[in-house]
């Protein structure tokens, strides 16, 4: 998460400037970075993601056996990391690399939300429902600035999203001695409260992705920049889809 100086590694504060900076007097203006054609990309980005999670899904649900659909899982989560991973560091590659991000964590969302769907009937379309709501809710919110990017708030939503992401790195390495935090994991209160926490931050990434995408179309960014800017929607939209489903499970498990 501190790759770049911004919560979503993905979007740092100056990716498209440097990239801009980079290729932007070697290229006339029909080649550079458009807000319709970043919009474009993530459509597709998503249509990925959705053809390959309802291939795992389809997998579980024929014999409901997690065997099934456990490679799939595994290839979705390491194969999207190492991706990321290449994305982040090689921009330029985007067009290539991001939508095979979009399949290989269609994989893994898929498997987990049909594996949470037997368990919770119809937690899987309200977590899709919920985060796209929550994505043209943020988009409105921002496009009509009724919230406005200043340093104050971008500060504090990297602050927050640090603290989550090294919460959950040291609750992995706890694991392993078995210490676990039962009321932040759990259904109770502190448990739902907390959930909650990591949607809103999770929303609020959404914010500062519109304003840094804004930000390579003002800077006249290359083309390219549409699809890494459509990757970090992605990156953000994963995130919040998973922190939407384990809300719901906890509150699905109190009934």
């Amino acid at each position: 998460m501190a790759l770049f100086k911004t919560s979503n590694p993905a979007l740092g504060t100056k990716t498209f400037q440097d990239a801009a900076a980079r290729y932007g007097g070697a290229i006339d203006v029909a080649n550079r970075m458009t807000l319709n054609g970043t919009v474009n990309r993530t459509g597709i980005l998503l249509i990925c993601a959705f053809a390959t999670a309802a291939y795992t899904w389809r997998a579980f649900m024929q014999t409901h056996d997690p065997a099934d659909v456990s490679g799939l899982l595994m290839l979705g989560v390491f194969g999207g990391f190492i991706t990321a991973m290449v994305t982040i560091f090689k921009q330029s590659w985007a067009p290539i690399t991001a939508p095979i991000y979009a399949l290989l964590e269609g994989l893994f969302l898929g498997g987990i939300s049909a594996l949470l769907e037997l368990r919770y009937p119809g937690i899987a379309i309200q977590a899709v429902g919920l985060t796209f709501g929550t994505l043209l809710t943020m988009l409105v919110l921002y496009s009509s600035g009724l919230i406005k990017v200043t340093n104050k708030l971008r500060i504090g939503i990297i602050a927050a999203t640090g603290g989550i992401a090294l919460f959950y790195l040291m609750e992995i390495i706890l694991g392993f001695f078995h210490i676990n935090f039962v009321s932040i994991n759990g259904s109770g209160v502190i448990g739902i409260a907390f959930s909650l926490f990591v949607c809103a931050i999770a929303a609020l990434n959404l914010v500062l992705d519109f304003d840094f995408i804004e930000q390579g179309v003002n800077a006249g960014a290359p083309k390219f920049m549409e699809w890494y800017g459509a990757f970090g929607i992605m990156v953000t939209l994963v995130w919040l889809y998973l922190e939407i489903l384990r809300l719901l499970s906890k509150m699905r498990s109190r009934n």
